[in-house]
């Protein structure tokens, strides 16, 4: 049952930031941006927040640390996502050269910073943020074992994020105009609605989420940050357009790609995989396969946002 427990947790530590940056895709590319650049923004946030918690680690520990950091991370998300917008919607660029432009500056600019800050790349932080036990609710049998023990308060953000989108996504005046903007942006222009506002407001939460998501992947599964996501942004495209870009979906999406991970990084732990005898290569080599397996057999029957990825032009007929 231990080691059950141990799969379930560690699948959590790589399914939520998944999660996390899918659902911040989906929001941008519902109003018909296409954000190849999450790597990047991941890349950018979890710099940021990283760097943030090494000089402050002397003053502030915990959860405050923490929170303070996912605003940052955020905030960066945005910031950096700003770039991608303006080219895209305003300048009218091709949106799959934008953000691969983006994905190649972020590395290199967290490495230079960070060299030029303390000497080397590598930043180094004190993990203090896991929570052995929550009270009360860790004593619930089966329950409090998988959900309230040997966790972290962003497994509990992602969750919080996956109800918020939805909600705004489909319960909400705004998430009826992304939609719209995504699917058919000449006839939300026509009933009034601006398309640009629309599409920036989606770019800029999907900064936000990707940036988030970011410090959600380091924070559980290291204690440094090397200038690298281990192509978690690209990973996360694979859960959005598997999910159809729905936040419901995206959730099964994540779990799965979450679990194909967990196996790859962790089967060391799980006896039963150790007692195979497999390669840890092949082991390792599992959630890329499973990436081209699923989308071979899936990607026929997606259907993305009508409009995404095509710029808009306000004077076109």
């Amino acid at each position: 049952m231990s080691a059950l427990y141990f799969l379930f947790q560690q699948t959590m530590f790589f399914t939520i930031p998944l999660l996390i940056v899918a659902l911040g895709g989906m929001f941008s590319e519902r109003s018909g941006v296409v954000n190849i650049a999450l790597e990047g923004i991941m890349t950018m946030g979890a710099f940021t927040s990283i760097l943030f918690i090494n000089l402050f680690q002397g003053t502030l520990s915990g959860q405050p640390l923490l929170i303070l950091a996912i605003l940052i991370a955020g905030l960066t998300g945005v910031v950096f996502s700003l770039l991608h917008a303006y080219a895209s919607i305003n300048m009218k660029a091709d949106q799959t050269i934008s953000g691969t432009a983006l994905n190649l500056f972020a590395p290199a600019f967290a490495i230079f910073v960070a060299r030029q800050i303390q000497g080397v790349q590598q930043i180094n932080f004190n993990n203090t943020f896991r929570i052995a036990k929550v009270p009360v609710l860790g004593d619930i049998p089966v329950i409090g074992d998988l959900f309230f023990k040997n966790t972290y308060i962003t497994t509990y953000l992602g969750f919080i994020i996956l109800i918020v989108s939805a909600i705004v996504l489909y319960k909400t005046k705004f998430g009826l105009r992304l939609r719209a903007c995504g699917e058919h942006p000449q006839a939300a222009d026509s009933v009034g609605v601006n398309v640009y506002k629309i599409r920036y407001a989606g770019v800029m939460i999907s900064g936000c989420l990707g940036g988030i998501g970011g410090l959600v992947f380091v924070i559980p599964t290291s204690t440094n940050f090397n200038a690298t996501v281990a192509g978690y942004g690209f990973l996360a495209i694979a859960v959005l357009i598997f999910g159809q870009w729905k936040p419901v979906r995206i959730l099964f999406a994540a779990l799965f790609f979450g679990l194909m991970k967990t196996i790859a990084a962790s089967y060391s732990g799980i006896p039963f995989l150790v007692s195979l005898g497999i390669s840890s290569n092949l082991y390792k080599m599992i959630p890329y396969i499973a990436t081209l397996v699923v989308l071979a057999f899936t990607s026929k029957k997606s259907q993305a946002p009508r409009a995404a990825g095509v710029p808009y032009d306000k004077g076109a007929r």
